[in-house]
């Protein structure tokens, strides 16, 4: 009997020594040099994607600051005077203006330019599933859209306008560029107002007229450039009211008809303006942001006037250095 109790005692004592010695070799293994050296490497390979993914981020949004800068020097210089929540999304989306805008000027089959225009029309699908493509331009635009919840009807219809204005033709009319710009400048205005949170029918109806006025001012401004390359855009209609044939334009005539065309087209120009203002009494300061690149319409009317309506007149071709003091002036007054 006392044998037994013994050997009951030992057998206890030896199952809590094994039981403490897989304790210990447990701990052990638990902090053994091999896992601790795992777990750093896990934690620093986390920093490093982490750093990476800043660093990603930063270029992509300093490749839309120099794209826009270098292409649109107007629109980044209104971009830089709203507010920070929107700045960023502001030139993502001006970079994809700038991106869409020069696919005419740089293929030289219509074919290549169906082409990235059909890329872009999947991106912006895959922009809005939340897998946007490796491309700077895109990267920033999926990070525009989800921040502010950006329609993807107005970033389409960018894209689908751009892609009929692939045929290389003279508009047929002025309403013809009217619609283009309605479709193009128009709706990047709705888009800058949505970065901006306004959600207001005055400020939509603004919208469209300073879209329009843009489009046009665009087109004239575009005419010297697009002339010294033979080619004329400016409405059929207007041109042939006053018997100016593409060939004027291509010669860079100055005679009294070509003037005519030029101020016909820029009083529309005008015209739109003043239309856009007269809901300002009903559009909510938060919008006028938006709405500075009216300075820079103004500025060009008030020039083209100057120089009694020349579209080739040298002062046209140069910067107003006064713009970005003109710009600001506008931003701290918070009107349009």
């Amino acid at each position: 009997m006392l044998k037994g109790n013994m050997a009951a005692g030992v057998s206890v004592k030896h199952g809590l020594l094994c039981s403490k010695a897989r304790l210990i070799y447990g701990l052990q293994r638990k902090i053994s040099p091999y896992s601790v050296c795992i777990q750093r490497a896990a934690e620093i390979q986390s920093v490093r994607a982490s750093s990476s993914t800043t660093g990603d981020s930063q270029h992509t949004e300093k490749y839309c600051l120099d794209l826009v800068r270098s292409r649109d020097y107007d629109g980044f210089l209104s971009s830089l005077l709203l507010p920070e929540k929107a700045r960023r999304s502001s030139l993502a989306l001006r970079a994809f203006n700038v991106e869409l805008a020069q696919v005419k000027d740089s293929v030289s089959q219509k074919t290549i330019g169906l082409m990235r225009m059909q890329f872009w029309k999947t991106a912006i699908e895959e922009i809005y599933r939340d897998e946007p493509p490796n491309q700077p331009v895109s990267t920033e635009l999926w990070r525009a859209v989800r921040t502010h919840k950006l329609t993807k009807r107005w970033l389409l219809r960018i894209i689908t306008e751009r892609e009929k204005d692939l045929d290389d033709r003279a508009y047929r009319n002025l309403q013809e560029l009217e619609a283009y710009s309605e479709n193009t400048q128009s709706s990047l205005m709705y888009l800058l107002l949505e970065c901006l949170g306004v959600k207001n029918v005055h400020a939509d109806h603004a919208a469209s007229h300073i879209g329009k006025a843009q489009g046009i001012v665009t087109c004239l401004r575009a005419t010297p450039y697009h002339s010294s390359r033979r080619k004329v855009y400016l409405p059929m209609d207007i041109c042939m009211l006053h018997g100016a044939s593409q060939e004027d334009f291509i010669r860079g005539s100055r005679e009294q008809n070509i003037r005519d065309v030029v101020y016909d087209i820029a009083s529309q120009a005008h015209v739109h303006l003043q239309h856009a203002r007269s809901f300002s009494h009903n559009v909510p300061a938060a919008a006028a942001p938006a709405f500075l690149p009216t300075v820079v319409l103004e500025d060009y009317l008030h020039r083209v006037r100057r120089a009694d309506f020349d579209v080739f007149h040298k002062s046209l071709q140069n910067r107003n250095p006064l713009l970005p003091i003109q710009l600001y002036i506008r931003s701290w007054k918070k009107t349009y």
